[in-house]
């Protein structure tokens, strides 16, 4: 349980640290790459075991690894545009709805068992999650864009499930930071040449600024999914729990952050959203 408050609470901040750089005028877009490229060497400081390269080229998760640091960046551009053109309260509610993905693999794939009240808790965390997003004026969107945030629901349940699948059949528990590293290495390399197929049409200046935002986020960012895969590696709950719980919880941290520290509002639909929450909770992590 350790490991998952841990990996909400490094989530969490990711969620400020983007919140900050409106407020210091950081370029999210170049910032991400640096903080994949800061991620990925913390993960290499930090591995448990020594390693070649050689070695990590031959391991059965390597390939899983290269297609999943690019599918991040992919995601990521999907939740930056569905923003954009839906709203940031749609690019929200389908990203975290998207652990429903995740949780009917675990069931199928893995036969993990769920009890009726963590299954009723599971439901009340989907409402949760829509509540407590919610923004005032509500979040109709035409059917033309709807396909956006159907594909960051899908892209970002992809993603859960891909983790846990290498967590349960590939990964050895001292191959985590060396992992986290890779997935995060390739998904800098993506960037990059995202990066120099711009820089094509409109050449690109370094901006410090821009460097120390991807400094900041780069660190929380890695211990959001080492932290996720320790979790799911020793954790007493199945990943269905596991899940539910760190999405749910994210959802409501980063809300009473949002409250806390940049005055925002709440409607009472959202403090019905971080009250389902709580409920959810103890459903799924007590029975």
């Amino acid at each position: 349980m350790l490991y998952l408050v841990l990996s909400v609470l490094c989530t969490s901040l990711i969620f400020v640290i983007f919140k900050l750089f409106d407020v210091f005028k950081i370029q999210t877009l170049y910032a991400i790459v640096a903080n994949y490229v800061v991620a990925c060497t913390v993960g290499l400081l930090l591995s448990e075991s020594s390693f070649s390269f050689d070695e990590v080229i031959a391991k059965s998760w390597f390939m899983g690894a290269i297609a999943l640091g690019i599918f991040f960046i992919f995601v990521f551009n999907l939740m930056a545009k569905t923003a954009q053109v839906a709203g940031v309260s749609v690019a929200s509610v389908a990203t975290k709805m998207s652990l429903v993905i995740p949780v009917v693999f675990g069931v199928i794939l893995y036969q993990e068992k769920l009890s009726g009240l963590q299954i009723l808790g599971i439901f009340l965390a989907l409402a949760a999650v829509y509540f407590a997003s919610m923004k005032e004026g509500g979040m109709a969107i035409s059917k033309k864009t709807l396909i956006l945030p159907l594909l960051v629901f899908l892209g970002s349940g992809v993603i859960d499930t891909s983790i846990k699948y290498f967590e349960a059949v590939h990964l050895e528990p001292e191959e985590v930071s060396i992992f986290s590293a890779m997935l995060f290495g390739f998904a800098a390399i993506s960037g990059f040449c995202f990066i120099g197929v711009k820089a094509v049409k409109k050449p690109i200046k370094v901006n410090f600024k821009n460097v120390l935002g991807g400094i900041f986020l780069g660190v929380p960012n890695y211990f959001s999914i080492f932290f996720l895969l320790k979790a799911l590696q020793h954790g007493k709950l199945d990943s269905a729990a596991i899940f539910t719980l760190n999405n749910v919880a994210i959802v409501m941290l980063t809300t009473l952050l949002g409250i806390l520290l940049f005055k925002e509002k709440m409607s009472p639909k959202n403090w019905g959203g971080i009250a389902l929450a709580v409920v959810s909770i103890v459903l799924v992590a007590l029975f």
